[in-house]
């Protein structure tokens, strides 16, 4: 008879810790890459994202410590991920059948008020700015790596000098 102990005991941990509701969203947010979303449920996605935005905005605004809001960075993966795996979703609706939804539209009125000018003039602003923050947000963590670097340099040194 299998001892089935080691298995009995990760499947309890993971359902009683809450875990599995981390497992089951980070499936649905990789089905999303592959499975085309019918555009209800992409409005009701984009729906609970908003809403989401709006509460962890919330959240941080209100916290005192940051061990108050621990989670925070795993939240902010999986929060990416999401709008990662709604922008691959949405970009394949749009592509295939020339309609992603009701919020996509909506938004799009909001902010471009129909005009397809001023649509592409903000997509340029928007894509200029998202370009500039990750040239420098990258180009900042290649200067911390180097000088990290730099600086483990003369232990090396000596290491090797011994």
């Amino acid at each position: 008879m299998p001892d089935n102990t080691v298995e009995k005991g990760f499947l309890s941990r993971i359902v009683h810790t809450g875990e599995i509701v981390v497992v089951i969203l980070l499936v649905v947010i990789l089905a999303m890459f592959f499975i085309p979303l019918p555009t209800f449920i992409l409005d009701l996605f984009f729906s609970i994202n908003i809403a989401l935005s709006f509460l962890i905005l919330l959240l941080t605004m209100n916290v005192r410590k940051a061990l108050e809001f621990s989670v925070f960075p795993s939240l902010l993966l999986l929060t990416t991920l999401f709008r990662l795996a709604l922008n691959v979703s949405s970009t394949r609706a749009i592509l295939l059948q020339g309609f992603a939804g009701k919020v996509i539209d909506a938004f799009g009125n909001f902010v471009a008020g129909g005009n397809p000018v001023v649509g592409f003039i903000i997509f340029i602003i928007l894509t200029l700015i998202n370009f500039l923050v990750i040239t420098k947000g990258s180009e900042r963590v290649a200067e911390v790596a180097a000088r990290f670097t730099l600086d483990a340099m003369p232990g090396k040194q000596m290491s090797i000098d011994a």
